[in-house]
């Protein structure tokens, strides 16, 4: 089926390049010119704006960076909101529950089923089309939307309230950036004490200590210092930031997700929003002396 796509950065490419793979008519927009270039390339069709895009498919998907910028390409004045074609969109951004429920009360306005669809599994997770992919929105459209989606990964369907498939995101992004940050803190410990990081990790994923970190970040970023996981720090920090909104409004304990947040904070201003997010692990190398990576031994 003829499907637009927007957003086409380090997630948005391998997803809409599954969709192409599927043999899906592809109609796509990203503000960069490379992008678009490079997904044309491979079969898509290019537009000019969102709503150029919402004028040619009647499903819409979107991968975009932060909550401002789905709102606008959602909503705006060149939007998916004005497109003619447009019948249900679906964004696979993390954006939090709240700008989810105004994108969904602005569409629907205009008798567009929006859904909230953020996904999990990383850049890899994208390109091999493994994904976990957590929607909320009507169920009676849910069954053509996830013939879509099982391009990319394996849908959830959470419930129809517009933003709870956004709590169930950051629910699982704030799980992954405490496990990355403990096992790095952990594995730093451990050679400032002698020994082997690529040891440290062998074991932990043999034992009762390893962690999504342990199995997948660490030997894919971390020992080989290639720090290109593909997730850019800045990203991490806004989802928990955005976790910490939802639990604050909620009123429920942070006490850890706090914990949390000032380590990532950290990192941003240490090494930069653009960072790659495993690069967390070197403010913690720094402030014990050591570096981490293959075979490496404490540097004091």
């Amino acid at each position: 089926m003829k499907i637009g796509f927007i957003g086409l950065g380090n997630m948005g490419f391998p997803m809409a390049t599954r969709l192409l793979g599927e043999k899906h008519d592809v109609v796509a927009f990203d503000t960069s010119g490379a992008a678009l270039d490079r997904i044309v390339a491979l079969g898509a069709q290019p537009a000019a704006s969102p709503k150029e895009v919402a004028d040619r498919a009647e499903t819409v998907l979107a991968s975009l960076p932060t909550p401002a910028v789905c709102l606008e390409v959602a909503t705006g004045a060149t939007g998916v909101i004005e497109g003619s074609s447009v019948k249900r969109y679906v964004d696979l951004s993390t954006a939090g529950s709240q700008t989810a429920v105004q994108i969904h009360d602005l569409l629907a306005g205009r008798g567009i089923a929006a859904f909230d669809s953020p996904v999990s599994g990383g850049v890899g997770g994208a390109e091999k089309g493994a994904l976990a992919v957590m929607v909320s929105g009507p169920r009676n459209e849910f069954d053509l939307v996830r013939t879509i989606l099982e391009a990319i990964g394996r849908p959830f369907y959470i419930g129809e309230k517009p933003g709870s498939a956004q709590t169930m995101k950051l629910a699982n992004n704030i799980l992954a950036a405490n496990v990355l940050v403990a096992t790095a803190e952990v594995v730093v410990m451990g050679v400032k004490a002698g020994l082997d990081p690529a040891v440290m990790v062998d074991v932990l994923n043999a034992g009762s200590g390893g962690t999504s970190a342990s199995r997948d970040k660490f030997p894919r970023a971390i020992l080989p210092r290639t720090f290109d996981y593909g997730f850019a720090t800045g990203l991490m920090l806004k989802d928990v930031r955005l976790y910490l909104d939802e639990a604050r409004a909620l009123g429920v304990p942070v006490e850890v997700a706090e914990t949390i947040g000032r380590l990532w904070e950290a990192a941003a201003r240490d090494q930069g929003a653009d960072s790659d997010f495993t690069a967390i692990i070197k403010p913690f190398e720094n402030a014990a002396g050591v570096t981490v990576g293959q075979a490496d031994t404490p540097s004091v």
